[in-house]
């Protein structure tokens, strides 16, 4: 289908980051252990959803955007709902050139649902699959999310703008390798040949 019509392939999915940061062994001087002091202001979010977009004779690309939501905000978003991911795919579509966009994304509940499906049905560029149920390790945008954690280890955010500014960051210099895009794709095994 890609060859077909000349198209992107992008594999999508969506994670979030709590304020608690993920935990990790580290080194410290005998006897005096490590200790990573949080904020007891808990409840804000970071929802994050991305693509790795390949393409034969281009570059590895990420696309992603994020949805921030604070502490105590009433009526503030949860995480991605389907307009917002209609909106992200509208986006990835532009940044890729407005060329046709093949994805491949897990069986969630909001990606196959009746909303979902008109929406995505009113995109003629677009032609969804869809992985087996439970399966990762056949998404390379998971080795963007597990890159993306192991950089926020022992890293403790005092605000959820802090803590989205780090994201932004991590994921911006994720950006500029393609090489490594690149090796979340060859970990999956997919091989992409002319």
């Amino acid at each position: 289908t890609v060859r077909e019509q000349d198209a992107w392939l992008c594999f999508a999915d969506e994670s979030g980051q709590g304020m608690r940061p993920p935990k990790a062994r580290t080194w410290s001087p005998r006897g005096a252990t490590p200790v990573v002091k949080v904020t007891g202001r808990g409840g804000g979010r970071v929802s994050l959803v991305s693509a790795v977009c390949c393409r034969l004779g281009e570059r590895t690309r990420l696309v992603y955007r994020m949805l921030v939501r604070h502490p105590g905000r009433r009526g503030e978003k949860k995480g991605f709902r389907e307009p917002d991911l209609a909106a992200f795919l509208d986006a990835a579509h532009q940044e890729l050139g407005c060329r046709p966009i093949v994805l491949v994304w897990d069986n969630s509940t909001q990606h196959t649902d009746r909303a979902m499906r008109a929406l995505l049905a009113a995109r003629s560029w677009l032609t969804v699959f869809h992985f087996p149920p439970y399966a990762p390790d056949l998404n390379p945008d998971e080795g963007v999310w597990a890159s993306l954690k192991k950089t926020l280890v022992n890293l403790a955010a005092c605000t959820t703008d802090e803590l989205a500014t780090l994201i932004r960051t991590r994921l911006k210099r994720m950006q500029y390798r393609p090489g490594l895009l690149d090796g979340f794709i060859a970990e999956t095994g997919l091989v992409l040949t002319p």
